[in-house]
């Protein structure tokens, strides 16, 4: 996602290249602080059909303390491990859709003056 504000829109690669850029911390630290068990297989990514609004607050946090770029819930979010679950392929690609919605919603909602952007994360 590009980060803009209405005046001067800014790529991720030109902020990067003018200094420094902070990424969020540690997804699975915010939701666990706040509360929520990760302690299965799909860490944070079970949120994203669980919970998901914990997810956007979790990004909002971030933001708000000063992040520039949030890390999408979907480090975990894989067809093979939804599917552990019971939850099929479509309604996987639509969960793991969502993680970037998810952070974008908190980017929206942070109404910060500065640039900010969303980042996918992707598990192994």
């Amino acid at each position: 996602m590009t980060g803009n504000t209405p005046e001067t829109p800014l790529s991720l690669a030109d902020a990067l290249a003018a200094g420094t850029v902070v990424l969020d911390g540690g997804m699975s630290n915010q939701l666990e602080s706040a509360g929520h068990d990760l302690s299965d297989e799909l860490w944070s990514a079970r949120l994203l059909a669980e919970r998901p609004e914990a997810i956007t607050e979790a990004h909002l946090a971030y933001y708000l303390a000063g992040a520039d770029v949030a890390i999408t819930a979907s480090y975990q979010a894989t067809f093979e491990g939804f599917g552990k679950r019971g939850i099929g392929r479509e309604r996987a690609a639509e969960l793991i859709g969502l993680s970037v919605e998810l952070a974008r919603e908190a980017a929206r909602r942070a109404r910060a003056a500065r640039p900010l952007w969303v980042a996918a994360s992707v598990g192994p």
